[in-house]
């Protein structure tokens, strides 16, 4: 059975969770919004949603996803005495897209699970640029059967989904991958420096790495940030700063010794302490500019971002 069409709640617009939200009112499904600012969500009811003034206002929608910022949030709307799950009714399915810890999402799965919602933990993976280029991926957790009726969805939302394993298993894919993220940008930052150094353009270095066997969508996306100096934020470097941490510990629980990403946890944690904090991590080339004495202008090139934009269908 698909829950396409179905009744959805949505809890959190922020840049990822309005980016997605307007995939699904694109594909003309039935969304409920709430968002503790307001106006923040507005403008999504000239897509088609409705605004709500409450989190319980969302308990009689069959499917209901959250996208919050921190552990706290998460179990505020959740478990809190105005949360989804403080009310009599209940949804059937629960999907959470926040990145938060396991032992939190166990928390919150539980206290589905005794009200019969089917809890489903489904971090993405990118920006609300690549959500709006369809380029989204999403790992998801929890009962199959769930996942096989909310996937049609996700697949709304984002271009991949992965069924990953059960329980929370898709948390520790998103750490794992966000760890990943911060460990790939140092090093990018590292090597961009040395060629600038060297007196090679920016610009020039990217466009020869993006076309090479190394290049990616991530370091396409980033160039022109890279090149221009650019750092309207997409994710900050305390958001990052907070991944590294969780993942760290559940490295230590597991015994897995990860010394290149314990450096890049302290580097990451530069970025923060620079005060720096309402712009986008990508600041660590800046950081390592800096280390080298080398200060950065922008280059002021017009470079592609590999993101060709789509209408969410």
């Amino acid at each position: 059975m698909s829950t396409l069409g179905s009744p959805i709640g949505w809890i959190g617009t922020g840049r990822m969770g309005h980016a997605m939200v307007a995939r699904l009112l694109a594909a003309d499904q039935d969304v409920h919004v709430w968002n503790r600012t307001r106006s923040k969500a507005e403008d999504l009811a000239a897509s088609g949603a409705t605004i709500v003034d409450a989190v319980a206002d969302l308990v009689d929608r069959d499917v209901v996803f959250t996208m919050v910022s921190a552990d706290d949030d998460l179990l505020s709307v959740t478990l809190g005495p105005n949360g989804l799950l403080s009310r009599a009714a209940a949804p059937r399915y629960l999907v959470d897209s926040s990145t938060v810890s396991a032992e939190t999402s166990e928390q919150v799965r539980n206290a589905a699970t005794e009200r019969g919602t089917a809890f489903l933990a489904a971090p993405v993976s990118g920006n609300a640029n690549v959500v709006e280029a369809g380029q989204l991926s999403i790992a998801a957790s929890g009962s199959r059967s769930a996942f096989d009726e909310v996937e049609p969805l996700l697949s709304l939302i984002g271009q991949s989904v992965t069924y990953v394993g059960e329980a929370d298993l898709a948390r520790l894919v998103k750490l794992a991958h966000n760890i990943f993220l911060g460990v790939v940008t140092q090093s990018l930052a590292e090597i961009i420096v040395l060629a600038e150094r060297g007196g090679v353009p920016r610009s020039a270095f990217l466009a020869f790495l993006n076309s090479s066997v190394m290049g990616s969508v991530f370091t396409r996306y980033k160039s022109p940030a890279f090149v221009n100096l650019d750092y309207t934020p997409t994710f900050t470097p305390i958001l990052l700063r907070k991944d590294f941490d969780l993942g760290l510990a559940v490295a230590r629980r597991l015994d897995v010794p990860m010394p290149v990403a314990a450096i890049t946890a302290q580097l990451v944690q530069a970025s923060v302490s620079s005060g720096r904090v309402d712009e986008d991590f990508a600041i660590l080339l800046d950081l390592q500019a800096a280390s080298a004495g080398m200060p950065l202008e922008p280059e002021g090139v017009v470079i592609d971002d590999g993101l060709a934009r789509e209408a969410a269908s």
